[in-house]
């Protein structure tokens, strides 16, 4: 779900459970191949014609499926035009510099594809939550970060962010699924769980975030997660949609073909 700018965004209105047209993944399969296969297609485009960059930026609660989408919707693309960051806390060298310096050194180059997971948002999210800004430092932030996202896309960087949207009741399933399966044991941490109890907090902060950063330029996308499948279809759909309003063509050849003997 495209987030109109100017909108103000309850999170209660959007259906964590959605699955749209589909009732199983089994049903939605062909449709998922296919945009994946399109998204491989113009991924080579945007590489050749080298002219755009393409930024995905990955927010959601704990478990929300960030990883598993990079995982699912990524897989076929070739890894030589792809980057992906994993923002986590900023180190000491990091905090001595405005919050988004890390992250501008981190934007993909022009014919790449770069994968936020987690990114400038945690400085209006997580800091809120846990007080370790002032309300008027993070607060001033939401215009910092329009007006950052803006001067990328005028140096031709598509920015799409998506919010993966799930229930506190999903949550709570997937981290008891860790807790059940040996092999992934590695995924579950006790921080987790006590980040649960600011469920609500979060989700207040997700809102205004949602709200205020929903921009013409950069727009977000609430995307409905309960059910991995239909994340992953519709985070790749709209990728799609959104390379091929591009309008990318393949660059003219440097020497005339017709010409060249090869012996």
């Amino acid at each position: 779900m495209l987030i109109k700018p100017g909108s103000t965004v309850s999170l209660k209105k959007y259906d964590p459970a959605d699955t749209g047209p589909y009732a199983s993944a089994e049903a939605a399969e062909e449709a998922l191949q296919k945009q994946l296969g399109e998204l491989s297609r113009l991924q080579n485009l945007l590489y050749a014609e080298n002219r755009h960059a393409l930024l995905i930026v990955l927010q959601g609660m704990d478990t929300s499926g960030k990883d598993g989408t990079i995982r699912h919707v990524m897989a076929g693309l070739s890894p030589l035009g792809v980057q992906v960051k994993a923002f986590k806390v900023p180190t000491e060298e990091e905090l001595g510099h405005d919050f988004l310096c890390r992250v501008h050194k981190e934007v993909p180059r022009h014919g790449y594809v770069g994968i936020f997971n987690r990114s400038h948002y945690e400085d209006v999210l997580v800091v809120r939550v846990h007080g370790l800004v002032p309300r008027k430092v993070w607060k001033n932030r939401f215009e910092q970060i329009n007006q950052f996202e803006k001067i990328l896309v005028k140096n031709n960087v598509i920015i799409l962010k998506f919010f993966l949207h799930i229930s506190k009741a999903e949550q709570k399933l997937r981290l008891e699924q860790r807790l059940a399966d040996p092999t992934r044991y590695w995924k579950f941490s006790m921080p987790d769980i006590k980040e649960r109890k600011y469920w609500s907090a979060y989700r207040k902060a997700y809102e205004d975030a949602l709200s205020l950063c929903s921009t013409k330029w950069a727009p977000w996308h609430i995307v409905p997660a309960n059910h991995k499948w239909y994340r992953n279809l519709i985070v790749a759909e709209t990728i799609v949609e959104a390379l091929r309003g591009l309008n990318m063509q393949f660059p003219p050849p440097s020497v005339d073909p017709s010409k060249v003997k090869i012996d």
